[in-house]
């Protein structure tokens, strides 16, 4: 996967932002004003993204490329190292499993409004 399809990908999901809040460097995804996925646009190295905390962890013990997520809460996100062995199927996965997780935190008005959309 490369930075464009990762963009695309994440910007085929329904009530999807993409900004720069924390500088040129580092694009950020969100759904109802919160971030789902995150990377360096320089060297796409690796990709922030929420995760179940059981499943981080074991993800983490089952792959050398899951790390606890760097500067984030390292409990619920995962930092996935890009072009070490990840497939992008477990990628696409892993976007949508962040994408879902906090989609279904959003107060229900707005998760209807993006069901809704989707329709």
């Amino acid at each position: 996967m490369n930075i464009e399809d990762f963009r695309d990908y994440c910007l085929l999901k329904a009530g999807v932002t993409e900004e720069t809040p924390f500088g040129p460097e580092t694009l950020v995804f969100k759904v109802g004003g919160k971030v789902f996925a995150l990377t360096d646009i320089e060297t796409f190295g690796s990709i922030n993204l929420k995760c179940d905390p059981e499943r981080a962890q074991e993800l983490r013990e089952q792959h050398e490329y899951v790390l606890p997520g760097y500067h984030m809460n390292k409990k619920h996100w995962n930092t996935v190292l890009i072009g070490t062995g990840a497939p992008e199927r477990q990628l696409r996965e892993l976007i949508d499993h962040s994408y879902d997780l906090v989609r279904a935190s959003l107060p229900k008005k707005q998760r209807d409004e993006l069901a809704a959309t989707e329709q």
